[in-house]
Formats: C-alpha cells, sequence, structure tokens
C-alpha cells in the first residue's frame, strides 16, 4: 500500500466521527426547527392531525389499479357498516331494482316473531303448515315445537313449513300485514310482503314479495342492532334438538372467514337470492353483501367479496 493511499485510509477514519456528528447535530437541528415553528403556528399541528383524521375516515379507500366488478346477477350491493353506524357503498348494480326476494321474506318472519311472540310458547304442527311447498320437509303434522325452536328450521334450513306455522298463531293475513306494517316503518319504501314464506304464488297473476338491495341493506342494519338471536342461529352450521338435524344452507359457511351470518332463497320467478354478513376487514365494521336474481348466488357471493378485498385499501 502506497502512502498516498495510507494518508485517505487514515483521513476517512478519523473524519468518521465528525460526519456522524454534523448528520446528528442536523437532524436535532431539523427536530428543533420543526417544533419551534409548531410552537409558533400551532395551527399547523391542528392541520395536520384533522388530515390524518379525515384520510383515516375516508377508508377504505379504491384502489383503481383494480378493474370495476361485473356479475351477473340482476341486483347486488356491498355496504360497509361502521362501528358508528355510518354507511359507505363498496359495490352496487341496479341496487335500486324492485325483484322478488323469495326465502329472503324469512328474515322478516322472524323479525315479526321476535318483537310480538311469547318465544316459550308451544304450537302444533297443522296439516296445512306442512303441505307448503319444500323438498326436504321436517315438521310433522300435530307435531309441538316452541316457537324458538320453530326460528332454527325457519332459518337455517328455509322452511316453509316453519314459517306458515308460525304466522298461523295470528292468522296468515294479520301476520302479513305486521310484515308490511314493518317495512313501512323501517323506511323499506319499496319492500311489499303477500305470505310468510316467499313462495311464488299458485296464481301466477297474483303478486310476489319484493324488495331492493338498498332497502334489504336497511332491514339487515336493523336485524343485526335489534335481533341478535337472527344471527346467532344463521351462523349456525348443524343443529339438533328433536330428532332431524338441521343443516345450514349457506354453503360459504366454514369457507369465508368471519361470517356473521347469510340467508339464500330460491324461486323460480326469483331465481337465486342471497344476503351475507361478514366482518369488515381490520375490525372496520361490517358488510352487508346482497345478490339478487342470480343463477349462481354462491358464484357471484365470492365474487363479491374477492373484489372488494382487492379494490379497497383497508
Amino acid at each position: 500500500m502506497n502512502r498516498n493511499l495510507k494518508i485517505f485510509f487514515i483521513t476517512f477514519f478519523v473524519s468518521l466521527p465528525f460526519w456522524w456528528g454534523v448528520n446528528v447535530f442536523e437532524k436535532n437541528l431539523e427536530d428543533f426547527l420543526f417544533w419551534q415553528e409548531i410552537a409558533d403556528n400551532p395551527q399547523i399541528l391542528t392541520a395536520q392531525i384533522d388530515l390524518e383524521k379525515k384520510l383515516e375516515s375516508l377508508k377504505p379507500i379504491r384502489d383503481w389499479r383494480t378493474k370495476d366488478l361485473e356479475i351477473e346477477a340482476k341486483s347486488a350491493i356491498s355496504v360497509l357498516i361502521t362501528k358508528e353506524g355510518e354507511e359507505k357503498i363498496l359495490f352496487e348494480k341496479e341496487s335500486s331494482k324492485i325483484l322478488p326476494i323469495a326465502s329472503l321474506t324469512k328474515l322478516m318472519t322472524a323479525n315479526i316473531v321476535l318483537k310480538y311472540y311469547d318465544l316459550s310458547k308451544e304450537i302444533k304442527i297443522s296439516q296445512e303448515a306442512v303441505e307448503q311447498e319444500e323438498d326436504f320437509g321436517k315438521l310433522k303434522a300435530g307435531k309441538i315445537f316452541s316457537i324458538k325452536y320453530l326460528l332454527y328450521p325457519l332459518l337455517m334450513e328455509s322452511s316453509n313449513d316453519a314459517a306458515y306455522a308460525l304466522a298461523e298463531v295470528i292468522g296468515q293475513e294479520a301476520f302479513v300485514d305486521l310484515m308490511n306494517l314493518e317495512a313501512k316503518s323501517l323506511g323499506l319504501k319499496n319492500t311489499h310482503f303477500f305470505n310468510s314464506t316467499g313462495l311464488d304464488p299458485k296464481n301466477l297473476a297474483n303478486p310476489l314479495n319484493c324488495s331492493t338491495a338498498e332497502d334489504l341493506v336497511k332491514l339487515a342494519k336493523y336485524l343485526l342492532e335489534e335481533q341478535p338471536l337472527i344471527w346467532e342461529i344463521l351462523s349456525t352450521p348443524k343443529f339438533t334438538l328433536y330428532g332431524p338435524e338441521l343443516i345450514n344452507n349457506n354453503k360459504l359457511l366454514g369457507e369465508i372467514s368471519g361470517i356473521v351470518g347469510g340467508k339464500t332463497g330460491y324461486t323460480e320467478k326469483a331465481l337465486h337470492c342471497f344476503l351475507l354478513v361478514i366482518e369488515a376487514p381490520k375490525n372496520q365494521g361490517e358488510i352487508i353483501n346482497i345478490v339478487l336474481g342470480a343463477e349462481n348466488h354462491f358464484k357471484e357471493m365470492k365474487k363479491i367479496i374477492n373484489w372488494i378485498n382487492q379494490a379497497y385499501r383497508w
């Protein structure tokens, strides 16, 4: 190593503490000047805090690198409900379109039962109830069940027998009147009920139970706040109390994490319908997802949920 190179390395190492000290001094000076500026102009700190709060309130933020979602369902919506009760639409398609809702009807049926019935009361299943259209009737005429128990087949398996039996307690017409009065009180302007089951009428000239995705969000939000038993039942995979095991027909249970509860529905006129509530990422609330008029409601719902996770920064 020649003499000049030795001098260079000696000078370099000797100067390191000096330059480190200069950098520390500059950093300290910058911090000092920053806080001096804040002391002289406290509104700067306030503005910074306000900006951070505003950015936080805007979350989730749309990531426009992800393309818009296209689905085949006639109508759909996905709405974030924050812990403060505020709403943010994440996705929608024809969400104000009035469509038949099939067995999503039973959410209102359950709500009326919980509001007006004594759940401990026992009722006998009538022959007319078990003759309601469905392909898995597990209730038998003459059997006696508590009203609370009947909510399980009603919501888990979408039992038309259970819906009819529950409405029979006060009479079908009076029960449907209560459903429509409740819809009105909740501000469901485009929701109308004509039976407690959601079945298509035998006379196709008669009207169908109908609603909009927008209205169903309002109903779901109300039920989340007021009727926890509904969600407890809807999130139950299997239930056995009297004989036949009840199996939840929501096939996404166990497949998608964070499910609060979901209700499916199908008739020839309505096609497949699905309302699914899931927990929002990072504990930001709940997301109400609704699909109406779908050929494959599970497929469409998974597309929506996967897209939301990709299209937003949480």
